[in-house]
Protein backbone atom coordinates (compact mmCIF):
# COMPACT_ATOMS: atom_id res chain seq x y z
CA UNK A 1 0.00 0.00 0.00
CA UNK A 2 1.37 3.38 -1.09
CA UNK A 3 2.12 5.50 1.36
CA UNK A 4 -0.19 8.31 0.34
CA UNK A 5 -2.99 5.42 0.21
CA UNK A 6 -2.19 4.88 4.43
CA UNK A 7 -2.54 8.73 4.66
CA UNK A 8 -6.03 9.00 3.28
CA UNK A 9 -7.25 5.63 5.06
CA UNK A 10 -5.43 7.27 8.28
CA UNK A 11 -7.35 10.40 7.72
CA UNK A 12 -10.94 8.09 7.17
CA UNK A 13 -10.34 6.21 10.26
CA UNK A 14 -9.93 9.10 12.43
CA UNK A 15 -12.97 10.96 11.36
CA UNK A 16 -15.19 8.09 11.48
CA UNK A 17 -13.97 7.46 14.96
CA UNK A 18 -14.59 11.39 16.10
CA UNK A 19 -18.24 10.77 14.75
CA UNK A 20 -19.17 7.59 16.16
CA UNK A 21 -20.39 6.85 19.94
CA UNK A 22 -20.97 3.41 19.33
CA UNK A 23 -18.87 0.57 17.60
CA UNK A 24 -17.97 -3.21 18.20
CA UNK A 25 -14.97 -4.73 17.53
CA UNK A 26 -14.49 -8.85 16.19
CA UNK A 27 -11.62 -10.52 15.21
CA UNK A 28 -12.92 -11.81 11.73
CA UNK A 29 -9.94 -14.65 11.78
CA UNK A 30 -11.50 -17.89 9.52
CA UNK A 31 -13.81 -16.03 8.04
CA UNK A 32 -14.39 -16.01 3.97
CA UNK A 33 -15.00 -13.86 1.50
CA UNK A 34 -18.58 -14.40 1.90
CA UNK A 35 -19.08 -14.49 4.73
CA UNK A 36 -17.39 -11.15 5.07
CA UNK A 37 -19.77 -10.10 2.56
CA UNK A 38 -23.03 -11.77 4.01
CA UNK A 39 -22.11 -9.81 7.34
CA UNK A 40 -21.77 -6.68 5.82
CA UNK A 41 -24.79 -6.60 4.25
CA UNK A 42 -27.13 -7.69 7.37
CA UNK A 43 -25.09 -4.99 9.69
CA UNK A 44 -25.49 -2.21 6.82
CA UNK A 45 -29.44 -2.92 6.49
CA UNK A 46 -28.96 -2.11 10.77
CA UNK A 47 -27.08 1.14 10.24
CA UNK A 48 -23.76 -0.11 10.92
CA UNK A 49 -20.66 -0.38 8.63
CA UNK A 50 -18.63 -3.28 9.10
CA UNK A 51 -15.02 -2.39 7.52
CA UNK A 52 -11.66 -4.61 8.00
CA UNK A 53 -9.03 -2.57 9.01
CA UNK A 54 -4.74 -3.01 9.96
CA UNK A 55 -4.02 -2.50 13.59
CA UNK A 56 -1.14 -0.02 12.83
CA UNK A 57 -3.08 2.16 10.89
CA UNK A 58 -6.20 2.14 13.59
CA UNK A 59 -3.83 2.46 16.31
CA UNK A 60 -2.82 5.71 14.56
CA UNK A 61 -6.14 6.60 13.70
CA UNK A 62 -7.55 6.01 17.46
CA UNK A 63 -4.60 7.80 18.93
CA UNK A 64 -5.48 11.03 16.19
CA UNK A 65 -9.24 11.02 17.45
CA UNK A 66 -8.69 10.58 21.38
CA UNK A 67 -10.15 6.91 21.15
CA UNK A 68 -7.70 5.41 23.64
CA UNK A 69 -10.40 3.05 24.40
CA UNK A 70 -10.21 1.65 21.07
CA UNK A 71 -6.29 0.61 21.58
CA UNK A 72 -6.88 -2.16 23.84
CA UNK A 73 -8.64 -4.00 21.52
CA UNK A 74 -6.29 -4.04 18.62
CA UNK A 75 -5.04 -7.54 18.65
CA UNK A 76 -4.80 -10.01 16.03
CA UNK A 77 -7.10 -9.49 12.46
CA UNK A 78 -9.84 -6.61 13.42
CA UNK A 79 -12.83 -5.93 11.58
CA UNK A 80 -15.13 -2.99 13.07
CA UNK A 81 -18.78 -2.41 12.95
CA UNK A 82 -19.23 1.77 13.24
CA UNK A 83 -22.54 2.63 14.01
CA UNK A 84 -24.33 5.36 12.03
CA UNK A 85 -26.61 8.18 14.21
CA UNK A 86 -29.21 6.34 13.40
CA UNK A 87 -28.24 2.47 13.86
CA UNK A 88 -29.57 0.40 16.08
CA UNK A 89 -26.75 -0.99 18.26
CA UNK A 90 -28.69 -3.68 20.08
CA UNK A 91 -29.47 -5.41 16.37
CA UNK A 92 -26.32 -4.89 15.27
CA UNK A 93 -25.01 -6.98 18.46
CA UNK A 94 -27.62 -9.49 17.49
CA UNK A 95 -26.18 -9.89 14.60
CA UNK A 96 -22.66 -10.25 15.11
CA UNK A 97 -23.42 -12.83 18.01
CA UNK A 98 -25.44 -15.18 15.72
CA UNK A 99 -22.70 -14.66 13.28
CA UNK A 100 -20.35 -15.62 15.63
CA UNK A 101 -22.07 -18.93 16.49
CA UNK A 102 -23.28 -20.18 13.29
CA UNK A 103 -19.60 -19.89 11.79
CA UNK A 104 -17.99 -20.78 15.49
CA UNK A 105 -14.90 -18.58 14.26
CA UNK A 106 -16.22 -15.03 14.76
CA UNK A 107 -14.59 -14.15 18.06
CA UNK A 108 -15.99 -10.46 19.62
CA UNK A 109 -13.84 -8.79 21.55
CA UNK A 110 -15.75 -5.83 22.94
CA UNK A 111 -16.40 -1.88 21.85
CA UNK A 112 -17.73 1.25 23.16
CA UNK A 113 -21.32 2.18 23.84
CA UNK A 114 -22.14 5.53 23.79
CA UNK A 115 -18.19 6.37 24.95
CA UNK A 116 -18.29 3.61 27.47
CA UNK A 117 -15.86 1.05 26.89
CA UNK A 118 -17.80 -2.66 26.96
CA UNK A 119 -16.45 -6.25 26.96
CA UNK A 120 -17.28 -9.13 25.44
CA UNK A 121 -19.95 -10.26 28.11
CA UNK A 122 -21.71 -6.94 27.51
CA UNK A 123 -22.35 -6.93 23.73
CA UNK A 124 -23.20 -10.73 24.38
CA UNK A 125 -25.73 -9.56 27.04
CA UNK A 126 -27.16 -6.42 24.70
CA UNK A 127 -27.57 -9.36 21.73
CA UNK A 128 -30.19 -10.59 24.13
CA UNK A 129 -32.65 -7.58 24.12
CA UNK A 130 -35.66 -6.87 21.92
CA UNK A 131 -34.49 -3.76 19.38
CA UNK A 132 -34.32 -0.47 20.74
CA UNK A 133 -37.73 1.19 19.46
CA UNK A 134 -39.21 -2.20 20.74
CA UNK A 135 -37.70 -1.78 24.31
CA UNK A 136 -38.40 1.91 24.53
CA UNK A 137 -41.74 1.19 24.29
CA UNK A 138 -42.02 -1.62 26.91
CA UNK A 139 -40.45 0.25 28.99
CA UNK A 140 -43.63 2.23 29.37
CA UNK A 141 -45.62 -0.87 30.53
CA UNK A 142 -42.66 -2.58 32.46
CA UNK A 143 -41.86 0.45 34.74
CA UNK A 144 -43.85 1.35 37.55
CA UNK A 145 -42.68 4.67 39.31
CA UNK A 146 -42.87 8.72 38.86
CA UNK A 147 -43.85 10.10 35.62
CA UNK A 148 -40.01 11.74 35.86
CA UNK A 149 -38.21 8.63 35.98
CA UNK A 150 -39.93 7.30 32.57
CA UNK A 151 -39.23 10.74 30.96
CA UNK A 152 -35.94 10.41 32.17
CA UNK A 153 -35.31 6.65 30.48
CA UNK A 154 -36.40 8.25 26.56
CA UNK A 155 -33.66 10.95 26.90
CA UNK A 156 -31.01 8.69 28.76
CA UNK A 157 -28.58 6.91 26.98
CA UNK A 158 -29.23 3.21 25.73
CA UNK A 159 -26.19 2.07 27.83
CA UNK A 160 -28.23 3.78 30.82
CA UNK A 161 -31.38 2.40 29.81
CA UNK A 162 -30.53 -1.03 29.92
CA UNK A 163 -28.93 -0.72 33.31
CA UNK A 164 -32.23 0.14 34.67
CA UNK A 165 -33.99 -2.61 33.03
CA UNK A 166 -31.66 -4.97 34.54
CA UNK A 167 -32.04 -3.97 37.86
CA UNK A 168 -35.88 -3.86 37.84
CA UNK A 169 -36.37 -7.33 36.40
CA UNK A 170 -33.94 -8.05 39.34
CA UNK A 171 -35.83 -6.00 42.03
CA UNK A 172 -39.28 -7.93 40.46
CA UNK A 173 -38.25 -11.78 40.73
CA UNK A 174 -36.34 -10.72 44.28
CA UNK A 175 -39.84 -9.25 45.19
CA UNK A 176 -42.57 -11.58 43.44
CA UNK A 177 -44.27 -8.68 42.50
CA UNK A 178 -46.34 -7.47 39.50
CA UNK A 179 -47.26 -4.60 37.61
CA UNK A 180 -49.70 -3.16 39.86
CA UNK A 181 -52.99 -2.09 38.68
CA UNK A 182 -53.46 1.56 39.03
CA UNK A 183 -55.26 2.49 42.06
CA UNK A 184 -58.69 4.10 41.32
CA UNK A 185 -58.72 7.86 42.94
CA UNK A 186 -61.20 7.99 46.07
CA UNK A 187 -64.28 9.79 45.40
CA UNK A 188 -63.78 13.32 46.84
CA UNK A 189 -65.93 13.66 49.93
CA UNK A 190 -69.04 16.15 49.73
CA UNK A 191 -68.32 19.25 51.07
CA UNK A 192 -70.04 20.45 54.10
CA UNK A 193 -72.99 23.04 52.52
CA UNK A 194 -73.37 20.36 49.52
CA UNK A 195 -73.83 17.71 52.80
CA UNK A 196 -76.34 20.28 54.57
CA UNK A 197 -78.42 20.94 51.66
CA UNK A 198 -78.88 17.02 50.59
CA UNK A 199 -79.98 15.97 53.92
CA UNK A 200 -84.14 15.88 54.54
CA UNK A 201 -85.30 19.13 56.64
CA UNK A 202 -86.82 18.74 59.73
CA UNK A 203 -90.36 19.50 60.12
CA UNK A 204 -91.16 22.77 61.98
CA UNK A 205 -93.73 22.79 64.73
CA UNK A 206 -95.95 25.51 63.90
CA UNK A 207 -96.63 27.43 67.36
CA UNK A 208 -99.78 27.12 69.66
CA UNK A 209 -101.83 30.59 69.44
CA UNK A 210 -101.16 32.75 71.81
CA UNK A 211 -105.15 31.77 72.68
CA UNK A 212 -104.35 28.15 72.69
CA UNK A 213 -101.62 28.65 75.44
CA UNK A 214 -103.14 29.95 77.82
CA UNK A 215 -107.31 30.57 77.40
CA UNK A 216 -108.67 33.15 80.23
CA UNK A 217 -112.34 33.28 81.41
CA UNK A 218 -114.64 35.66 80.19
CA UNK A 219 -115.31 38.64 82.88
CA UNK A 220 -118.57 38.61 84.69
CA UNK A 221 -121.19 41.39 84.40
CA UNK A 222 -120.33 42.23 87.75
CA UNK A 223 -116.81 42.30 87.47
CA UNK A 224 -117.06 44.56 84.50
CA UNK A 225 -118.94 47.11 86.46
CA UNK A 226 -116.66 47.23 89.16
CA UNK A 227 -114.11 49.63 89.10
CA UNK A 228 -110.38 49.36 88.58
CA UNK A 229 -109.48 50.86 91.78
CA UNK A 230 -112.11 49.45 94.73
CA UNK A 231 -111.51 50.75 97.41
CA UNK A 232 -110.37 48.47 100.66
CA UNK A 233 -113.89 47.15 102.64
CA UNK A 234 -114.27 48.84 106.17
CA UNK A 235 -112.73 51.85 104.43
CA UNK A 236 -114.77 54.99 105.48
CA UNK A 237 -115.76 57.59 102.22
CA UNK A 238 -115.74 61.15 102.77
CA UNK A 239 -119.65 60.98 102.33
CA UNK A 240 -119.60 58.66 106.15
CA UNK A 241 -117.55 60.72 107.74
Amino acid sequence: MLKSDKERLVAELTERLKNTQTLIVADYRGLTVTDIDKLRGELLEHGARFQVVKNTLTRRAAEEAGADALLALLDGPTAIAFLETDGDPVAVAKALNNAARDTKVLTIRGGILEGATIGEAEVKNLATLPPADVLRAQVVGAVSGPLMMIVGLFTAPLRDLVNVIDARIKQLEEQGETTPEPEADPEPEPEPQAAAEEAPAEEVTPEAPAAEAGTEEPETPDEADSPETDQVAGEPTQEES
